[in-house]
């Protein structure tokens, strides 16, 4: 939430805002009974009383690449802004070009032979500050995961950052279909769900709770439903095979290492404190 900050109750939640409104109508009709131009001017900016909420949304080419650094800036700003992400992991607005989303082994425009390298990894990059909300959802994977963290991202009083799995025709499947292909998606471990909520950190808790359960499926069959993975088959059986071997092994890496991050803060911070020690003793 972004505006009034006090004077103006408890806007956190929607039936705080509710109240809000409520208010501000009330105001108006009193305000308009006065009839002199000072009132006018208040009634002009009396909605500025009610909390707002600022969503920027765009594409994974525009926050992954091209406009990165306008959104680094915005997450690394502190402000009370709110960013939705829509990753589709191609440029699809101009034809599916290759794009820094794009998966390791995936075939695009100006990646013909398979992506050769893994993908940017957005929501590690933006946790690393430590002050944004961060989460990655997806609807078909996880509908309640989803609508918990957009809920988290509006209560939260800082930048709020989520990205969501976006089905495009350019992966190569029937579309009717894109809810069982997310689900795939999390199963396999290729989008594991997460969210990063700083709140919770000074609570004693670790930030990161990691939402997906560990890989049950294998990433090749998340990735035999895909077009865009299995055309290189045809081409190229070599390079395809050694890019899904390669890709699986990324699967396996991001894993771990979010498991880590999400173990608990506990244990965390006996690690720190242990490697303190002993670096104090060499």
């Amino acid at each position: 939430m972004s505006g009034c900050r006090e004077g103006c109750g408890d806007q956190s939640a929607e039936a705080g805002i509710t109240q809000q409104r409520e208010r501000v109508r009330l105001l108006k009709e009193k305000l308009q009974g006065i009839g002199r131009r000072e009132a006018r001017d208040l009634i002009a900016v009396a909605d500025s009383l009610v909390s707002k909420s600022v969503w920027i949304i765009g594409g994974d080419g525009w926050a992954y690449d091209i406009g990165f650094g306008g959104l680094d800036h915005v997450l690394a700003s502190g402000h009370n802004v709110n960013v939705l992400v829509l990753d589709t992991e191609v440029y699809s607005n101009t034809g599916g070009q290759c794009s820094k989303a794009t998966p390791r082994g995936a075939v695009a425009k100006f990646a013909f032979s398979g992506k050769p390298l893994c993908k940017k990894d957005l929501a590690l990059i933006a946790m690393s500050y430590g002050s944004a909300y961060v989460a990655r959802v997806a609807m078909g994977g996880g509908d309640t995961q989803t609508l918990k963290a957009f809920r988290e991202a509006e209560a939260y009083d800082g930048p709020s950052l989520i990205i969501a799995f976006s089905p495009c025709i350019a992966h190569g499947y029937d579309l009717m279909y894109g809810m069982e292909q997310q689900k795939a998606a999390v199963q396999s471990g290729y989008w594991p769900l997460f969210r990063y909520n700083p709140g919770r950190a000074k609570e004693g808790a670790n930030p990161l709770q990691l939402d997906s359960r560990p890989p049950s499926i294998s990433i090749q069959k998340y990735m035999n439903n895909e077009t865009r993975f299995t055309i290189l088959n045809h081409s190229d059986s070599e390079t395809a095979k050694k890019l899904l071997q390669l890709a699986q092994q990324d699967l396996i890496d991001r894993w771990r290492l979010y498991e880590k991050l999400a173990s608990p803060a506990a244990d965390v911070a006996k690690t720190v404190a242990g490697n303190a020690a002993a670096v104090k003793e060499e």
